[in-house]
């Protein structure tokens, strides 16, 4: 497969890379600066610098794109809107790295995980811009895209596991609670790209 991965330099693009890497697939890097991963291949560009031409040919368009900073938490929309406008009508698989925070914790689907009164307030702006991204995302029928949310607790610097759960809308708790890692979660993006055909979905993970 030909794989590109956007903002690959950050820690999940660059655990996405690595994954996908080691498993034989044919990696692009598309990062802003100086590519820092093991992909064969690589794009110095800004997200929304890029063109048709540019993911033109790829068999899956991997979406690591984050920010934190309250100024820049409109990009989770405007960079996603941008790769959906480039891909669409295409075959090209757009997958993201998408957020917990829009989870719901009900049956009925009416109440999302950063609704709950325990959620931290300082992660209120954060889930509320990928929840907008997302809410755009599924209007999309003309791109062939699957969002992937993460566990609840998703730890940068936990440890690589090998096996994960896969759901569905809903917020899972696993063995260890509703926690997956970052190298964890690159597992199950890179199953997903490989073999998933959760085609216009949004699916979830957590650890066993």
């Amino acid at each position: 497969m030909k794989i590109a991965v956007v903002a690959a330099n950050g820690k999940a693009g660059r655990l996405i890379v690595q994954e996908l890497v080691d498993r034989g697939e044919g990696v692009t890097a598309i990062t802003r600066g100086e590519n820092k991963t093991d992909a064969q291949n690589s794009i110095q560009k800004d997200i929304m610098d890029l063109t048709a031409a540019d993911l033109g040919g790829f068999d899956a368009v991997v979406d690591a794109f984050g920010t934190w900073a309250p100024e820049t938490l409109d990009q989770h929309s405007t960079t996603l809107t941008h790769l959906c406008d480039v891909l669409s009508g295409t075959d090209t698989r757009l997958l993201i790295v998408g957020g917990a925070g829009s989870l719901f914790v009900n049956p009925e689907h009416t109440t999302t995980l950063n609704q709950t009164p325990d959620f931290p307030l300082e992660f209120q702006p954060l889930a509320a811009a990928m929840q907008k991204a997302l809410d755009e995302l599924r209007q999309r029928d003309d791109v062939k895209w699957t969002y992937i949310s993460p566990a609840a607790d998703f730890q940068a610097d936990g440890e690589r596991t090998g096996t994960y759960q896969l759901g569905g809308e809903e917020l899972m708790v696993g063995s260890r609670g509703p926690v997956i890692s970052y190298a964890d979660y690159a597992i199950a993006m890179a199953d997903e790209v490989q073999n998933g055909d959760h085609v216009r979905e949004r699916i979830s993970v957590v650890r066993k």
